[in-house]
């Protein structure tokens, strides 16, 4: 050991070699290693100082062996990675190391693998005529020597990333990619607090473009129709009704989200001009009104604009042509109550003129049970022909044929553990890497739907569990410690849940006790101790389990039902598509999906170990009868597999 005050080695070595007109060694092309057994070091400065003692070289010496003409790599550099000072971080630095592995006669990645954040996208990619938005989504999924392999192959590995794990390859994600690009629906941010986004086409009022289809911001409806949809939607909400009016059933939140988007959709179509390439119906903004829907004239324009926009019929016109017969039915329907909205009604070109609407205000209740009558039997019509418009099985199919698919699954929340970043270095990479291995581990041991999953709450260990009452007054459940089953657990009132009236239920909570498998309890404690402060940051805690990363702008850490999706989309795409020109992700054939396919892979899963639809209803809080309807994909070579194992200990046994 030098003396306290005395130079270091390293110093004396730098000063040494300093001197004007030294002589360096001349490094060797193909240098041996003086001993060839040595204790694999963890971290990477300890493995690169461990193999130039090997080969018995200094930094001078191995910088000038890998360097080549026109390199800007500094040997300053190379002293910094060794003592931890600095970190390889873009396309140059690895391709540096990359040389070092094979002077050294090390596995390609060895020291790549070594980082304190192995998963992390190097920077320097050379994305030619691509946006820097853009170029921060493919980083990930590119490998390090991309910029150095042709341009076909450049090409293809973009179109690859883009098609599969971007946007996903099934027909209904390329669908709904060309759909999404004219966004012509109105928004209610008043009373859902979603605000417009991207851009729409509407009909030139103003006449300065000759009345014509223009490019407009994405606009709010107006405030006509929005006070409409505020008075239906306390209609339908609201713990009592007002006096003199009757309804049948109640709107919760995501039902009120899900109306308001859908008669925003609708109305957006009838803004839009028909000349522009929305093909709209052109109605005015100022004669859009609710009233306009008491008219089967409009609901069949709708139905077969949507027809023809996609091909074929769906479900969801089949549920539109419910809600109209449900406003308009007798003594309950919303609109049926509303005789007074008639007198907004104005003509539509081609569809209601002067003499019909003078009919409907003569008799209000006529004109609703005429549009009752025709959406039950066109609901029923199109019911008939209607298509799936996805598999939602496709993107998890190859987890779903696998013989476990747990199992299978769970290979992604492994690869999140694996690339993890370390914490001390990268605190906040790490917290969002502790929440996607939650997501995973939790979605998999609750089967919870989305909502659930997203609005449970958290409860530390030093801190006492809300009560039963106080969890149904919000609806939402809770994990926590459990001093007597000495683990973590979650407790979700029955009224939290959308089929709370199921028989699954019984009125009673759903609790369970998390198996502390694979070290669950730790890292659920380390995420709520370290990672998910980190997360917050200085936003106020909305006391959810799950968090966004935050920023000083943001106004709220509580994911919604979009922000969450994303959340675990990206989760697949960085982690579980199996992505063959980096091997990075832990399932070939995995394409993106959101949250609810986890339910299809465990309920798939018991029937394919068991065979019984009612224990597979019991992992996702359902009944048999719909596990068979919506979730299990349960085929007939699995069955016939699964009777097989049983008939073949016959053989066996002989």
């Amino acid at each position: 050991m030098p003396r306290p005050n005395s130079p270091s080695p390293l110093a004396v070595t730098k000063h040494r070699k300093g001197k004007r007109g030294a002589k360096f060694k001349e490094p060797s092309e193909n240098p041996v290693a003086l001993f060839l057994e040595w204790e694999e070091p963890e971290s990477f400065g300890e493995a690169l100082r461990l193999h130039m003692k090997r080969f018995g070289e200094s930094c001078l010496i191995l910088h000038r062996a890998i360097v080549r003409p026109g390199d800007t790599f500094h040997p300053d550099t190379l002293k910094g990675w060794m003592i931890g000072k600095r970190l390889p971080r873009n396309i140059a630095s690895l391709d540096i190391l990359a040389r070092i592995e094979t002077r050294y006669g090390l596995g390609s990645g060895y020291f790549k693998s070594k980082l304190p954040h192995p998963g992390r996208a190097p920077a320097g990619h050379i994305l030619n005529g691509i946006s820097p938005a853009e170029q921060r989504r493919l980083a990930w999924h590119l490998p390090d020597d991309f910029s150095k392999r042709p341009r076909l192959e450049q090409a293809e590995i973009l179109e690859w990333v883009r098609t599969v794990v971007i946007s996903g390859s099934t027909e209904f994600r390329r669908y709904q990619a060309e759909a999404s690009k004219l966004r012509y629906g109105l928004r209610f941010p008043s009373l859902t607090g979603r605000k417009p986004q991207g851009r729409v086409w509407r009909t030139d009022e103003d006449g300065v473009d000759g009345g014509k289809e223009i490019e407009a911001e994405a606009r709010e409806a107006p405030a006509r129709l929005t006070a409409e949809m505020a008075e239906l939607i306390r209609f339908k909400s609201s713990t009592l009704t007002d006096i003199g009016f009757e309804r049948n059933g109640v709107w919760n939140e995501e039902t009120i989200l899900q109306k308001a988007e859908h008669l925003g959709l609708m109305f957006g179509a009838m803004l839009a001009a028909p000349s522009g390439p929305v093909a709209g119906l052109g109605v005015p903004t100022r004669h859009l009104t609710l009233a306009q829907l008491v008219f089967p004239e409009v609901w069949d324009w709708y139905v077969q604009w949507r027809e023809a926009r996609r091909g074929f019929f769906t479900r969801w016109e089949v549920d539109m042509l419910r809600l109209a017969s449900a406003l308009t039915r007798k003594r309950t329907g919303w609109l049926r109550q509303m005789p007074q909205l008639a007198d907004r009604l104005a003509p539509i070109a081609g569809l209601i003129g002067e003499v019909d609407i003078d009919t409907a205000r003569q008799d209000w209740g006529a004109a609703c049970d005429r549009l009752h009558g025709h959406a039950v039997a066109r609901a029923k019509e199109i019911e008939r022909v209607a298509r799936v418009h996805r598999d939602p099985f496709e993107p998890i199919l190859s987890v779903l044929e696998a013989d476990s698919p747990v199992g299978e699954y769970r290979k992604i929340a492994d690869e999140i553990l694996r690339l993890a970043p370390d914490p001390d270095r990268y605190p906040r990479a790490a917290a969002e890497a502790a929440r996607s291995f939650l997501l995973i581990r939790l979605g998999l041991h609750l089967g919870l739907r989305q909502k659930n999953l997203r609005q449970l709450l958290v409860c530390p260990r030093d801190q006492l569990p809300r009560s039963e009452r106080q969890l149904e007054a919000l609806k939402r459940g809770e994990i926590r410690w459990s001093e007597r089953d000495h683990g973590w657990e979650v407790v979700i009132p029955a009224n939290a849940f959308k089929n709370s009236g199921s028989s699954f239920f019984d009125g009673r909570p759903f609790r369970l006790v998390l198996p502390d498998l694979g070290d669950l309890h730790r890292h659920i404690g380390e995420y709520i101790r370290r990672h998910r402060p980190v997360l917050l940051g200085a936003i106020a805690d909305p006391a959810t389990l799950f968090v966004k990363t935050t920023k000083v702008t943001s106004r709220t850490a509580e994911y919604d039902q979009n922000t969450f999706y994303e959340a675990w989309r990206l989760v697949i795409q960085r982690y579980g598509i199996y992505n063959p020109y980096t091997r990075k992700g832990a399932i070939k054939g995995l394409l993106p999906h959101g949250p609810h396919n986890i339910r299809d892979v465990l309920a798939t899963h018991i029937l394919k170990q068991t065979g019984s639809y009612e224990r597979a209803s019991y992992a996702i809080q359902d009944t048999p009868d719909m596990v068979a309807k919506h979730y299990g994909r349960f085929l007939p070579q699995d069955k016939s597999a699964l009777a097989a194992q049983i008939l073949n200990q016959v053989w066996l046994a002989a």
